[in-house]
């Protein structure tokens, strides 16, 4: 989510970008003008491998590569409100507001579906000076034209390719929050649209965790290549995808059997210090999904709760594109920290003298209109396989209970 470990980009061809201009962007005009200002990731590979390689494997890294993110794109410049072309970057490739003017090169890439120009990288978030929280949403301020790139580190190592600088910001929550707060294009709602919830006072917050201290865990290797090993941040941040999502919520199961009639109460608790699911993208839910089975394992029963955010346009139709929102329709999120309750009644199951009831908490497989969704799938090199029409399971529960005479 944010980028804490600070990349010390040791290698002098960082800087040397008239030299050294990809074959793609000499098709591109404008592209050799941005990457002098935002060096490309390809460029801090060559010094920090480890880094590089994790973040290649991050949500991050498919900022404006992913045919979730096409399909959005291309709606939303078709729309009405799609009047400000640049709206849509400001988080997929935050770059683009130093170079409002230059917006269809972010376009065109964006539509390539293999783009070379950077989304989220290594410069999009090291050349951050600062970050104005008094915006809505808060807005990062960029430091560019010079040699000098920003992180957390206090010991970096000297080196040719530009000068460091230690900044607290880069271990402060402060350095998402241009991103992860709000969506610009619905912060007229306000607080009905907060994507993260009170999270600055949560219980993980007051103790003095961070969201580096989840999404950039920390771990014992190096920040460039042939550095001594020391305390570094993992760049995969972790989050929806990968084991931290196994550490986000907490189930407790209890079942009555009264009869012919069965009660199952689940107890959902989040663990996380922000809302559950943030409702950006706004297709986003957690859905909780109950199955009870029977005689040979065959499900008798089935019942589910989904915890998200659903938006309504002008016409006070359901949308699922936040662009289009202009009124928050329901609000079933999950609040930081929050514990919720469930009830779920049906029939005992007969003809057994056990049944096993097995508890999901998952988050939600892409949904919306059809023509949305085959966009996606028409995008995608793996088709309806894509991992987005899939659900992603958090946590799971399951138990067998007697039936009784």
């Amino acid at each position: 989510m944010i980028v804490r470990a600070f990349f010390m980009l040791t290698c002098v061809v960082v800087l040397s970008i008239g030299t050294v201009t990809p074959v793609a962007a000499q098709t591109v005009p404008n592209q050799p003008l941005i990457e002098k200002a935002f060096p490309h990731s390809n460029k801090c590979k060559r010094c920090h491998e480890r880094v590089y390689e994790e973040w290649e494997t991050s949500p991050l890294a498919k900022s404006i590569h992913s045919p979730a993110f096409r399909a959005s794109l291309d709606a939303y410049l078709k729309s009405a409100g799609g009047k400000d072309q640049t709206l849509c970057f400001r988080c997929h490739a935050p770059h683009v507001r130093e170079f409002p003017d230059h917006v269809q090169l972010f376009i065109d890439q964006a539509k390539e579906g293999d783009p070379s120009l950077d989304g989220v990288a290594c410069s999009q978030c090291h050349l951050i000076k600062h970050v104005d929280r008094a915006k809505h949403p808060p807005e990062p301020q960029y430091e560019i034209g010079g040699k000098t790139l920003y992180g957390p580190y206090k010991d970096f190592v000297q080196n040719l390719a530009h000068q460091s600088m230690e900044l607290s910001l880069f271990q402060k929550s402060d350095l998402c929050l241009n991103c992860h707060q709000s969506v610009p294009s619905v912060a007229n709602l306000g607080k009905a649209n907060d994507l993260l919830g009170n999270w600055d006072q949560s219980r993980a917050v007051k103790s003095g965790k961070e969201c580096q201290t989840c999404h950039m865990p920390q771990q014992v290797g190096e920040s460039s290549n042939g550095e001594k090993k020391r305390t570094i941040a993992n760049h995969s941040f972790p989050g929806r995808i990968g084991k931290l999502r196994q550490e986000a919520a907490k189930l407790n199961v209890q079942t009555k059997v009264d009869g012919e009639k069965t009660t199952v109460r689940v107890k959902v608790q989040s663990l996380v210090p922000h809302n559950l699911p943030t409702t950006h993208p706004a297709w986003a839910t957690v859905v909780l999904n109950l199955d009870i089975k029977g005689k040979n394992l065959k499900t008798v029963f089935s019942d589910k709760r989904a915890y998200g955010r659903t938006y309504l346009d002008a016409q006070g139709q359901p949308t699922i594109f936040d662009f289009e929102a202009v009124k928050v329709g329901e609000d079933t999120v999950l609040k930081p920290e929050e514990t919720r309750e469930e009830t779920f009644t049906f029939p005992t199951p007969k003809d057994t003298k056990t049944f096993d009831v097995e508890v999901a908490l998952n988050y939600g497989p892409l949904n919306g209109p059809a023509s949305f969704l085959q966009r996606v799938e028409a995008e995608s090199s793996q088709g309806s396989q894509d991992p987005v029409f899939q659900p992603i399971e958090i946590v799971k529960r399951a138990e067998n209970i007697p039936v009784g005479k």
